[in-house]
């Protein structure tokens, strides 16, 4: 079971995903909150898988939530939801560590995928999305290369480049004539050498050091 918070300050709102959420069999809300210091409170006693996180709040705003929350030993992972497709405050979300961000009004289904996408790992959602909002907010000049890069072997700098433009393990595994697993293992090597959290920071990482 996949466990689910919602911060939003829109009752309506919440509402309305806790009961798209709560439909499905293998997901489950397990906290709410009206604001980013009520949702951090909300979040540290419920101990989410997947945090649904608003951008914009009173009290206390998504980003700065989002700050707090990723700061504990074993954060959850926190999708940003915007109004906006092309919102500088989600690019400095994820930038920070948020896995990703999502439309308000995103197709239901779409935000189904979306939780059990950013839970398993396995892909960044809205992949060619998350590419656009980094190509309008990318930093003016790259930052040099780090070492541990080089420390990357030759297969895992070509997976790293397909995941960079936003590739699932299905798509790397396809294209490479490799098993999921083993896609999964390079990944997950690849993240441990580039002291990265997740597919999303490899993306950003990426367009930082114009690797992308």
């Amino acid at each position: 079971m996949i466990r689910v918070a919602l911060v939003d300050d829109q009752a309506l709102f919440r509402a309305g995903i806790r009961m798209l959420v709560d439909s499905q069999p293998d997901l489950e809300v397990v906290g709410e909150a009206s604001d980013g210091r009520e949702g951090v409170q909300v979040v540290r006693a419920t101990r989410p898988d997947v945090v649904l996180m608003d951008i914009r709040m009173p009290v206390m705003d998504g980003l700065a939530a989002t700050a707090e929350l990723l700061s504990d030993p074993e954060p959850p992972r926190i999708v940003m939801l915007t109004t906006f497709d092309l919102d500088e405050a989600a690019a400095r979300a994820i930038r920070q560590g948020a896995s990703g961000f999502l439309l308000k009004d995103a197709d239901p289904e779409f935000l189904l995928a979306a939780i059990r996408t950013v839970h398993a790992g396995s892909a960044v959602i809205a992949a060619s999305a998350t590419r656009e909002l980094f190509e309008r907010f990318a930093d003016a000049a790259p930052r040099p290369v780090p070492p541990a890069y080089g420390e990357l072997t030759e297969r895992e700098r070509e997976i790293f480049a397909l995941a960079a433009r936003g590739l699932s393990n299905a798509e790397i595994a396809a294209r490479e004539f490799l098993s999921e697993a083993t896609v999964k293992t390079h990944i997950s090597r690849i993240l441990t050498k580039l002291g990265l959290r997740d597919r999303v920071q490899l993306v950003v990482f990426a367009f930082e050091h114009d690797l992308a």
